[in-house]
């Protein structure tokens, strides 16, 4: 199952704004470009691209808790 990885450390965000959806919800149809989050560091947001094909399982991380380099966001079933 490919899981994808907080390139850096800060915190996660699984959606744009508190109003908005998340990115992505379960059994959604993802592309390797698609943004599945954003990660906050310093007041600066990263958008974390799926970086696969495949279909969205679950996020593994919370919503707004901060996330180490390498900590698994999300998987993906290939």
């Amino acid at each position: 199952m490919p899981q994808i990885l907080s390139p850096l450390p800060g915190t996660f965000y699984m959606r744009a704004n508190p109003e908005s959806a998340a990115y992505k919800k379960a059994g959604d149809v993802v592309s390797a470009t698609d943004t599945i989050g954003l990660i906050e560091v310093m007041k600066t947001f990263i958008e974390i691209k799926a970086e696969a094909d495949g279909t969205f399982q679950d996020y593994v991380a919370e919503d707004g808790e901060p996330v180490t380099a390498g900590q698994v966001l999300a998987e993906l079933e290939g």
